[in-house]
C-alpha cells in the first residue's frame, strides 16, 4: 500500500459465524498462490524467525491441540484433544509436499517444517510423512511441537529422522505450567519434563527449546531460575526466547519488556538467544482473489492492521480501501483487539472478548 493511504478504522471485534476453513491461498515474494495449486495442508514458503524461507506442513485441522496456552495466536482449544489419530490424510499431505517441491526448489525453500494448527505430533502418521519427505529432497526437515507427547516412545521414534525439533518449555514449575499451558488433564508437568529428557538422550539432531516470555509470569527472576535448572538437565543446543507479539488468546497476556529479555538472557545462560519477530515481507499476488490470499495467510498467521497494510500491493487508496471493506464483510475472518492493536484472524479461532 502506498504511503499516505488512509487505513479504515476497524469496528470493535465481533464473533462471526464459523465458516469453511481456508488453509491456503498465500503468495510470498513472487511465488504463485498455494490456493492456485489446490493445496490444503502445505503452505508457503513463508518467512520464519529462525528457518529462513520455510515450507509449512499442517498435520491437523484447526485447532486440534492438547494444550490451551494463554498466549496462543489461534484462539482457545475447544475441546482439548489428546488422542493421536489420522487427523488429515497422510497420503494427501505428502502429495501436496511433492507438488510444492516441483514448483519451489532448494533455491526457494530453506527448511521444510511440520508445524500444525494445534499440536503436530497428534498425527499418527507423522513419522511416515517425515520419512517420505526425506526421500523427496535434501532440504532439512524441522518439527515444531509443544513437546507434550515426547514421553511416548512412538512419538520420539517419529521424530528421529528430523534435522531439528523445537519443543516448548515455558515453565520451570508445575504451577506455572498449568497456568501458562493449561494442558489436558493427562499431561502433567513431570511427564512433560521427562519426555524432554528422554528425547534429548535419543535425538542426534538439533534440539532448540522454545520459551515464550510473558510479562510478569515467567520472566521473573524466580521463574527464570527454575527454568535454568531444567534447561541444565535437558541440555538443548539452543534456547529460543520468543514473545507473544501476535494476537494472544487471553487479553491479559503481554510480551515481556526489554528488562525481562535481558534478565532471561543473563539467567538462562549461553544457549539462550532472542528470536526477534520476522519483518513482514509477504507480497500478495495481483492476480486471482486477493481476499482469498489474505484469508489464507491470517488463518495460520494472524496479522495486525499495520502488517496487513504493509503487504497490500501498492494500489490507489480507493482500491486498497475497497479490499479492506470486503475483508471486513468476509465471514471467514474476524478482527481481534489486543492492547489497542487490531489483528486479522481466522473466523473459526475462538477468542474471548477484550
Amino acid at each position: 500500500m502506498a504511503e499516505g493511504i488512509p487505513v479504515p478504522v476497524l469496528p470493535e471485534p465481533t464473533r462471526r459465524p464459523a465458516a469453511a476453513r481456508v488453509l491456503d491461498g498465500m503468495t510470498f515474494a513472487g511465488h504463485r498462490s498455494m490456493r492456485d495449486a489446490g493445496l490444503q495442508h502445505v503452505y508457503g514458503p513463508v518467512p520464519s524467525r529462525r528457518l529462513g524461507r520455510s515450507l509449512g506442513i499442517d498435520t491437523v485441522r484447526p485447532k486440534t491441540c492438547n494444550w490451551n496456552c494463554v498466549y496462543c495466536q489461534l484462539g482457545r482449544s475447544a475441546p482439548i484433544v489428546n488422542v493421536r489419530a489420522e487427523h488429515v490424510p497422510r497420503a494427501q499431505v505428502v502429495g501436496e509436499v511433492e507438488e510444492a517441491l516441483r514448483r519451489d526448489g532448494p533455491g526457494d525453500i530453506d527448511w521444510i517444517t511440520f508445524v500444525a494448527s494445534g499440536e503436530t505430533t497428534l498425527h499418527t502418521g507423522l513419522g511416515w510423512m517425515i520419512a517420505r519427505v526425506r526421500k523427496m529432497t535434501a532440504i532439512p526437515v524441522a518439527v515444531i511441537t509443544n513437546g507434550s507427547l515426547l514421553h511416548d516412545p512412538e512419538v520420539r521414534r517419529d521424530l528421529m529422522a528430523c534435522d531439528a525439533v523445537m519443543p516448548s518449555l515455558d515453565a520451570g514449575s508445575a504451577d506455572l505450567y498449568r497456568r501458562i499451558n493449561r494442558p489436558h488433564p493427562d499431561l502433567g508437568f513431570e511427564r512433560h519434563v521427562g519426555g524432554l529428557l528422554a528425547f534429548r538422550r535419543e535425538f542426534r539432531g538439533r534440539l532448540w527449546v522454545e520459551l515464550m516470555l510473558i510479562k510478569g509470569i515467567n520472566d521473573t527472576e524466580d521463574a527464570l531460575v527454575d527454568l535454568r535448572t531444567l534447561l541444565d538437565r535437558i541440555e538443548p543446543d539452543e534456547t529460543h526466547l520468543l514473545a507473544p507479539t501476535r494476537s494472544p488468546v487471553e487479553p491479559w497476556v503481554r510480551p515481556t519488556n526489554d528488562e525481562g529479555v535481558m534478565r532471561a538472557l543473563a539467567i538462562l545462560g549461553a544457549t539462550a538467544r532472542l528470536v526477534a519477530p520476522t519483518e513482514v515481507t509477504t507480497a500478495l499476488a495481483t492476480s486471482g482473489s486477493i481476499i482469498d490470499a489474505i484469508v489464507g495467510i491470517v488463518t495460520r498467521h494472524p496479522m495486525s492492521q499495520e502488517q496487513l497494510a504493509g503487504v497490500l500491493p501498492r494500489w490507489s487508496s480507493e482500491h486498497a480501501d475497497e479490499v479492506l471493506k470486503k475483508l471486513l464483510a468476509d465471514p471467514r475472518v474476524q478482527v481481534v483487539r489486543r492492547h489497542g492493536v487490531s489483528f486479522w484472524c481466522g473466523a473459526d479461532a475462538p477468542y474471548p472478548a477484550q
